[in-house]
């Protein structure tokens, strides 16, 4: 391999965390993206956060708001919010981001959300809301639901395995 050939493979993989994406995943995270943009400037900031949480039925406190924000090396737009989670990403499997994404509705930081707010956040019409149909095939899955609480970490690793299954047995 040449030394031009060998500068341009090493600055590809030391470019942006951003860059290890690929376009149906940047998709995916430009409609969070969107969705956690509610004022839709470009910018996530403290009151696009504090909308978010409170269409979801939740509160977050200021400094719950403020430490997401000094995540941040400066305003969060869709460039920085890639690399934030591309730097979070990296090394990390698709169970741990979604207990991660639960984690966020878990005001007692217990490991459980009530039931109505797992229904909330599958059906939010932000996203790609569930359905009547893929929620009920959600319940014959036997989701981890005792006295109205889902254990989040059980259910996500429903989630991951159960999909690896389907697709071994496909």
């Amino acid at each position: 391999m040449s030394k031009a050939a060998k500068k341009k493979s090493s600055k590809k993989r030391s470019g942006s965390e951003a860059a290890q994406f690929d376009q149906k995943t940047i998709q995916e995270f430009k409609e969070a993206f969107g969705i956690m943009d509610q004022n839709k400037d470009g910018i996530i900031d403290k009151g696009d956060l504090k909308d978010l949480y409170a269409s979801m039925g939740q509160i977050a406190s200021d400094k719950q708001i403020e430490d997401m924000i000094k995540e941040a090396p400066g305003p969060i737009n869709f460039t920085v919010f890639l690399t934030l989670f591309g730097e979070r990403l990296t090394g990390t499997d698709p169970e741990a981001t979604i207990v991660g994404a639960f984690a966020m509705f878990d005001k007692k930081d217990c490991g459980k959300i009530k039931e109505e707010d797992l229904v909330k956040i599958l059906q939010n019409r932000r996203g790609e809301p569930l359905d009547e149909d893929e929620l009920k095939a959600m319940y014959k899955g036997k989701p981890p639901i005792e006295n109205g609480e889902v254990d989040y970490k059980a259910f996500a690793h429903l989630i991951t395995t159960g999909a690896q299954e389907e697709l071994a047995s496909a």
